[in-house]
């Protein structure tokens, strides 16, 4: 069986979330190809060398230009701050690598379309790591939606709440600067939330009108310490807050409906709370990654006396997507998961030579909905989202 060699950049939340990714693919799925853990990469060498003794890569390196023009690589991951997404990839992609992006692709549609044109023009395979889209029940979603059970949709409705920066003393780290997270609960958040209306419906966002707030204006300085926890002096020099904490807005979809979003890191008591209902003539859906297993679903072509929406667990083998993978029906599946089943089907699209799903142009149309959000919050009126 071909190997497929992976270097990964970044060592951090994601990095830790990609590792267990590649290590445990190939024990669950037969994609066509081993994943080899070749090396992994960060600037700090205690750091890198931790990582890869915990998590069995082969070796490491302190820098991503060294790791990419390595002859012994064939798959770069990017798992790394929204700045340096575009240097990195761009960079693999010249070398030859087929490369893997964590999400936001990009800091901006600019960005976006460069590393599009690099990766096209290279012919390597690419994805961008929007991990939702590999949960079953947002899979059935999808398939709802293309059997047309939901017939023409009127509205879609979706939000991704959060609430871990509250505390006016959390510190201020790199997702809540402008200059290298680009956006902040928005490219975070509603990036996610915009990509998985997109593939759930198969439509496109054609117009916008968004507004962005900023609660908490400056913040200790610190760092990122693991996960979404920081470090900081409480009582020690503070800087500005650059980013969004909050971003809601209205679209149109090219199809006719209407749609509403909304990102916070300020919802009370909801730490990883995304939920899409979508609503169309002949019925409606309901996703919550809170009961990422289930899947709601009401048919109004039902008989009245049975009509209301009725709620299916997503772990049939053979019946829903990956699950085939897993364990018996009704034995649930977690949010490490997603990574695992992301792995898969990359290497798949390698092995087979397919277009990756989402590719940089996917994941590019939904940069231009972020950019247009954010312009349309400035000029406090509605705005079209450019072709990407």
């Amino acid at each position: 069986m071909k190997t497929l060699r992976v270097g990964m950049v970044g060592c951090g939340f994601m990095g830790k979330a990609h590792s267990n990714a590649w290590y445990k693919v190939n024990r669950f799925f037969e994609p066509g190809a081993t994943a080899e853990m070749t090396a992994v990469c960060d600037q700090i060498e205690s750091v890198a060398k931790e990582v890869a003794g915990k998590w069995g890569w082969k070796s490491y390196e302190t820098d991503w230009q060294t790791l990419v023009k390595r002859d012994d690589i064939d798959i770069i991951d990017v798992a790394t701050p929204n700045i340096s997404h575009a240097e990195i990839a761009i960079g693999a992609a010249e070398a030859g690598k087929h490369v893997i992006c964590e999400k936001p692709l990009a800091m901006n549609l600019a960005e976006a379309k460069s590393m599009t044109v690099a990766v096209q023009k290279a012919g390597v395979t690419n994805m961008v790591s929007y991990c939702y889209r590999r949960v079953p029940a947002v899979r059935l979603a999808r398939r709802i939606v293309e059997e047309g059970r939901l017939g023409r949709i009127f509205h879609v409705r979706a939000q991704y709440l959060q609430d871990w920066i509250i505390d006016p003393e959390f510190p201020l780290i790199w997702r809540l600067k402008k200059e290298v997270a680009g956006s902040g609960a928005h490219g975070d958040l509603n990036a996610h939330i915009i990509d998985m209306a997109r593939f759930i419906t198969g439509d496109e966002i054609s117009e916008v009108v968004g507004h962005a707030e900023t609660f908490i204006k400056e913040r200790p300085v610190g760092e990122m310490t693991g996960g979404l926890s920081a470090g900081g002096d409480a009582g020690g020099e503070k800087g500005e807050v650059t980013v969004d904490d909050a971003v809601i807005f209205l679209a149109r979809f090219h199809g006719g409906a209407i749609g509403t979003f909304e990102a916070t890191r300020f919802a009370q008591g909801r730490k990883n709370a995304i939920q899409i209902e979508i609503n169309g003539e002949k019925g409606s859906l309901l996703f919550s990654f809170e009961r990422m297993n289930e899947l709601q679903f009401l048919s109004a072509e039902d008989p009245p006396h049975l009509q209301g929406f009725r709620n299916i667990l997503v772990t049939e083998p053979g019946e829903h997507a990956y699950i085939d993978a897993w364990w018996p029906p009704g034995h649930i599946i977690g949010y490490e998961h997603t990574f695992i089943n992301q792995a898969n089907d990359f290497i798949v699209a390698i092995t087979n030579g397919q277009v990756a799903s989402p590719d940089f142009a996917d994941s590019t149309r939904t940069q231009a909905v972020l950019d247009a959000v954010l312009e349309s919050s400035d000029q406090r009126a509605w705005v079209s989202v450019p072709a990407a």
